[in-house]
């Protein structure tokens, strides 16, 4: 690896154009020394495209509630053209990204090309099966929403204009390809969400119907997360890690269950944090600012130390 400080000190005394050259010689220098060559010289295949995984998410968004978003002049009778018309759009293209992705996190580039293009394609097969299970989780947690927020004028607003129901829907839909082992993309939809709602929630986690996100900004739920039905939660809650597991090397052990198992009916008020793989038992109640890392029995009720109010007088005080 060369020197970069040295190339810099030199830098100082060469003529425009060569100065740049050297800049250059010491960026790729740094790429080569930190990763053994340009994103790991994976046989020049291309990422998948942020900005076609967000075109992809705007059309499935409009598959899933039609009217709402992409054509919003829709009328019951070109309700089936519409959907039809849109999945035909989709689904080469997201082949074309899921393809990528394979190929991009392949190991022998052989066979790359022809197996990940097949594979790729029964993802995307089993993948779009799965888009009339999405639509109903979506609609419980668009109803929970409107059933827990007094603010909430209509379902219609709820479903146009929440930001806990976009990050909802991003990671539904990135949840079911990362149970089909798509690399990337689940990360890129779930971060495109995070990027807009302030809500960041890991396309690993597991997380049941009637799901409702209040506010949202700040929202951290952790890739082993399982969260249960009719859950509610508040701004600033983080279901996180408590501790890494290292193996022998020193490296942190990938996957392993740590973070927090939500029950059903259970209520996480704004800025609390519960970390590690503790469970919250059914229809508890953890209260805001509440730092949490045992399990509680269901029913319970979790709050901070009540604070205390004194009077102090002739001087006397803290």
């Amino acid at each position: 690896m060369i020197n970069t400080e040295i190339v810099w000190e030199k830098s100082k005394e060469m003529s425009p154009d060569r100065y740049m050259d050297s800049l250059v010689e010491a960026l790729c220098s740094i790429n080569v020394g930190l990763n053994g060559g340009c994103r790991n010289d994976r046989h020049n295949q291309s990422l998948p495209s942020q900005n076609v995984i967000r075109e992809v998410m705007e059309t499935l968004r409009s598959i899933l509630f039609p009217g709402y978003f992409g054509f919003s002049h829709l009328k019951k009778d070109s309700v089936h053209f519409h959907i039809g018309s849109a999945l035909d759009r989709v689904q080469p293209v997201l082949v074309d990204q899921i393809q990528k992705g394979l190929c991009f996190a392949c190991r022998d580039g052989v066979t790359c090309l022809s197996d990940c293009h097949e594979q790729a394609q029964f993802i995307a097969t089993a993948f779009f099966k799965r888009l009339p299970v999405i639509q109903r989780l979506l609609m419980t947690d668009a109803c929970a929403a409107y059933e827990g927020d007094p603010a909430a004028s209509s379902l219609d607003e709820v479903i146009f204009c929440y930001p806990g129901l976009l990050a909802l829907t991003n990671h539904r839909l990135a949840h079911e390809l990362q149970k089909l082992e798509v690399p990337f993309i689940p990360r890129m939809i779930a971060e495109q969400a995070h990027s807009l709602t302030g809500i960041d929630i890991h396309p690993g986690a597991a997380i049941g119907e009637s799901f409702f996100i209040d506010h949202g900004a700040g929202v951290v739920i952790g890739e082993t997360s399982i969260i249960g039905n009719r859950v509610r939660i508040y701004q600033g809650v983080t279901l996180g890690a408590k501790s890494f597991q290292k193996d022998e090397n020193g490296m942190l052990v990938k996957g392993v269950p740590r973070h927090p198992i939500i029950e059903d009916d259970v209520i996480v008020y704004s800025g609390a944090t519960i970390l590690g793989r503790v469970t919250i038992g059914r229809g508890s109640v953890v209260g805001g600012n509440v730092w949490l890392v045992n399990s509680v029995p269901p029913q319970s009720r979790i709050t901070q130390a009540q604070s205390c109010q004194s009077d102090f007088s002739d001087g006397a005080g803290i």
